[in-house]
């Protein structure tokens, strides 16, 4: 049970339209309140990023989060808790929404209250044992779809690897979206997060399809790849104060953080990739607003010959590249 004011009353609301009323105040309340106290320095590039960062945080739609969480609660569409706000909650139900904006209120993410988030059109569930998936990801998953099935069409079967697949969006979201596709290896150092996204490959069909190995990095992997894909850590530990609070408070350190400045995964990845890609594979790596530099160096470093194609998010910040060997 909270502590905070505005939890008794929402705990004691009987009906649909009421509790919406009061958790979207109290949702709107928190935000106002974390607003004011974390006005971002715009007086450089980190400033502006930081303001993006909060423009895209989780928190901006109270209103909408209070109907999610209410739908998840009575296990109804949100459409049923907008069409039909005279209807009643049992004092239990009261007593879990409470709770659980309490959560949000908290900034706690929506994603993790209600257990769901989605991918490339597909449910994954998600907790706190994986990073939840973002939508900026889908521009890679779908660069990578786009190229698996362009090989598919020359009359080749990819062999897919997705490295630090923490839920499992990126090698699920392949192998669910491209039936053709028969060897997907998904690895990840966590066995929690390798535990979630074998039951998330369950739920979507495609359990027989992916091979889940724990390890570090493409060490695991028992033959040669031909399309990789790799959202790893790539924040700098220095720069955890900067995250939205939803993130650095929820989300597990071990797929935020990128060892050293942001970047030591990845450079370990171009360390252990030529011998475990076949010549002409495709790399699509994701990687920090202000790393591309850094990482076109370790691509042309590691790969000479190969094409390099940097793709910006829908903000406009350069958000992951592909590496044509």
């Amino acid at each position: 049970m909270s502590s905070d004011p505005q939890y008794p009353a929402l705990a004691a609301a009987r009906t649909y339209g009421a509790a919406l009323t009061l958790a979207g105040s109290w949702l709107r309340e928190a935000l106002l309140s974390w607003r004011q106290s974390s006005a971002p320095d715009n007086s450089s590039r980190d400033g502006a990023k930081e303001e993006q960062d909060r423009a895209n945080d989780w928190g901006e739609t109270p209103d909408l989060d209070a109907q999610l969480v209410l739908a998840h609660v009575i296990g109804m569409p949100r459409f049923t808790v907008l069409a039909y706000p005279e209807r009643t909650l049992t004092p239990g139900q009261a007593i879990a929404y409470a709770d659980l904006i309490a959560r949000r209120a908290a900034r706690e993410p929506l994603a993790y209250l209600v257990g769901h988030q989605e991918f490339m059109g597909l449910d994954f569930v998600v907790d706190r044992r994986v990073l939840i998936p973002r939508p900026e990801t889908e521009l890679l998953a779908e660069a990578a779809l786009h190229e698996a099935q362009r090989r598919l069409g020359q009359g080749m079967t990819p062999v897919v690897a997705d490295i630090g697949t923490g839920s499992g969006a990126l090698a699920l979201a392949l192998a669910a979206l491209e039936p053709r596709l028969t060897r997907v290896y998904a690895t990840d150092i966590s066995s929690d997060a390798l535990a979630l996204a074998r039951e998330n490959a369950s739920r979507l069909g495609v359990a027989e399809r992916v091979e889940f190995l724990q390890g570090d990095l493409l060490i695991p992997l028992p033959e040669q790849i031909d399309l990789l894909v790799a959202n790893l850590p790539y924040v700098a530990p220095r720069d955890a104060a900067t995250l939205p609070p939803d993130v650095r408070r929820y989300e597990p350190a071990l797929a935020l953080y990128g060892a050293d400045d942001g970047l030591g995964h990845l450079r370990r990845l171009f360390a252990q990739t030529p011998e475990r890609v076949n010549p002409g594979a495709a790399l699509y790596l994701e990687f920090g607003y202000d790393q591309r530099m850094a990482i076109e160096a370790l691509a042309h470093a590691t790969f000479p010959d190969a094409r390099l194609r940097v793709v910006a998010d829908y903000a406009g910040w350069d958000r992951f590249i592909e590496i044509l060997v």
